[in-house]
This record gives structure tokens, sequence and C-alpha cells, in this order.
């Protein structure tokens, strides 16, 4: 993008001005940063109740008699494993292992399925979809233009919600339907904070209204800095820092989602380096730590010894620098000490366990 006029705004821009948002790029869209600052929204969402607005990213419908097999053939994980109004992560591989994106799968019917793609992958998503589909009775469809998404994550945040909506939300990790204002909403039991919470799809028209609702009903605007920060934390990844097409998911940590036996596209890739292990590629594991002195890591501050940040920032929840970093197997125990070098200074640190924050219980 070469300028601002070329970037695109989702349905909630004029909301996010209103409520005094700093808008920066992002994945070619103008996007809120933070609101009233990254800290404070990152503590509302641990302790009560935030909104971000993620209508950016995409969503792929496919449908159809073999569209579970098709989706088993291009997904990681086992999608046969996802009831109706259940969902699913996963992530898509070249042949060769690399990682296109990290998705998320919610069954809508017996046939019908709802992939929700990263902003920036989402064209290529789409085209790696119909490249397969050929060989399926399935059909493939861009629904991007027909949602906005709002995510409400929080202790607070299914009070928040059902005092707007009216409606039971379901589970984590369930969806379920609402309709609001004459509306079909999807609400899904999903998140990217490590708070309780839900996804809300709805259709753009209706988004600012809802948006207007929310934080009415006392939900505090959250910006993308405090999605960032509340993701590492959690110890999610994001596509672009921590997963590439460079990178197989064995040394992403995510083998957990890959069923090999499936036959995934990729997956014999992934299972040659799931069975190498440590001897894979240049053996570097991605691994969660927190600093042990001052200082905030950042990407691509190196790993002294070998291996590279790649998600760092200051933890508000934890109140030191923390992040994700490639490191050498032999570096990878949680409790192994590390040194990175920020900006030429050699800060100390040590590979934690995941997650780095976890939410009180009960």
């Amino acid at each position: 993008m070469s300028s601002t006029t070329e970037l695109r705004r989702t349905p909630l821009y004029e909301r996010h001005l209103t409520a005094g948002a700093r808008v920066v790029p992002f994945a070619g869209w103008e996007m809120p940063v933070q609101y009233a600052g990254v800290k404070e929204e990152h503590l509302a969402v641990r302790t009560a109740s935030g909104v971000f607005d993620v209508s950016h990213m995409g969503e792929i419908r496919t449908s159809g008699p073999q569209a579970l097999d098709f989706l088993q053939r291009i997904l990681s994980n086992d999608v046969a494993k996802i009831a109706v109004g259940g969902s699913q992560y996963s992530v898509l591989t070249k042949e060769d292992g690399g990682v296109l994106d990290d998705l998320f799968t919610y069954r809508l019917a017996d046939d019908v399925y709802l992939t929700v793609t990263n902003a920036s992958n989402h064209e290529k998503d789409l085209a790696w979809f119909r490249r397969w589909a050929a060989d399926f009775e399935v059909e493939v469809e861009d629904a991007f233009d027909e949602f906005a998404m709002l995510a409400v994550q929080g202790p607070q945040a299914r009070q928040a919600v059902t005092s707007v909506l009216g409606y039971e939300l379901p589970k984590p990790f369930r969806t379920g339907g609402a309709v609001w204002r004459d509306a079909d909403l999807l609400v899904a039991g999903t998140g990217y904070t490590g708070e309780d919470g839900v996804e809300l799809l709805v259709p753009p028209a209706i988004a600012p209204e809802l948006w207007d609702e929310l934080l009415a009903a006392g939900v505090q605007p959250a910006g993308l800095g405090a999605r960032d920060t509340l993701r590492i934390e959690a110890c999610f990844h994001l596509y672009g820092n921590d997963l590439s097409e460079d990178r197989d998911p064995i040394g992403a940590g995510l083998g957990w989602c890959c069923k090999e036996d499936t036959g995934f596209v990729g997956s014999e890739a992934v299972a040659q380096a799931r069975a190498a292990g440590p001897a894979h590629a240049d053996g570097l594991r991605l691994v969660p730590f927190r600093f042990t002195d001052k200082g905030i890591p950042r990407p691509g501050n190196p790993v002294v010894g070998g291996g590279v940040v790649t998600s760092g920032t200051f933890a508000p929840s934890l109140g030191v620098g923390a992040g994700l970093a490639y490191v050498p197997q032999a570096s990878s125990e949680p409790g192994t000490p590390l040194e990175i070098d920020v900006r030429g200074r050699v800060r100390p640190a040590e590979v934690a366990t995941k997650p780095l924050y976890r939410r009180p219980q009960g």
C-alpha cells in the first residue's frame, strides 16, 4: 500500500474515530490500534470486558455433499471431529509442510462450514480452497462481504452480550444463532485473548448499532495493540510473525492440531518433520519466554547462541517483557536461561510454560 487512500475501512470506522481511536494501516486496512491506551484496554479485558473490531478478517463458506471430505483434504486437523454447532482450529499447509495460514472452522450444518481466515491471507486462502475443490462435489464461496465481526472478550463479556442480545450464549468452542434487529447473527464461543467471551459475525449494516449497544452495556473498546499483548500472554500464534510458509507446524508447536492420518495436503511433510524431531530443518522450536530483568523484547531481536524473537511485548498482566521465540531444541525446555539482544543490550530471560498468563478459575 502506497498511501492510506488505498486502505479499506470496516463498517465501524467512524465509530472508532468517535471513540478517539488512533487508526493505523494494518493488513491493507485502516484499523484502531488503541483508544484509551494499550495497557488500560488490556487490563479491561482481563478484569471486565472489551470489544475488538475484527471485521477485516475473512470468511469462506464450504458446502455440498463432499464438504467434509474436501475440508479433510486441506485442513490439518480431523474435521470429522467437529459436530454441528462446533468449531475447530487448524492450519493450512503447502505440500512441503509450510504454513499458509491458521484458521478457525465452524460447522453450521451437516454439510455447511464457515472458515475464518487472517485478513492478509484471505485471498491466498480462497485461491487455495478453490484449487483443491475441483476434485470434490463442493461449493466454495467467498463470504467476506456478508459479515462484520466483533470479538467481545473478558470475564464479564458474556453478561454484557447477553444483556444486549437477550439470548443464552453458546459455550466455549460452540456456535449458535441469534436474531437481533431482524438480522441473523452467528455467535461463536471463541476468541484470541485467553479470556472467556464470544465472537459475533453479523451483517455489516447492523455492526455500528451493535457496537453502540455493547459500549452502552459497559464494554470498553479495545484496539489491535491490546489484542496483541493479550494473545502473546495466551501464547496464541500470529501469522506473519510466528507462522509462515517457511515454517512447519511441528517446529511452531502446533503438532497437536495436525492429524496426518487424515491425508491432508502437506501431511507427508508434516509427518517427516514430526519424525525427525530436533534434527528437522534448522532444529529451532517456538517457545514462550519471559524476561527476568528489565527490557521489552520485539520481533526480530536475536537470541544469543541461535534463534530469534518472533513476538515480543511488555506483558501488562505479568509486569515484565515476554514473548515467543524460535530457539534451538537444546534450549527449549521450560526454565532454560536465555539471553536476548534488544538493540545491542543483552537481556536475561528464561523459557516459560504455556500459557504465559492463565486466567483465574472460579
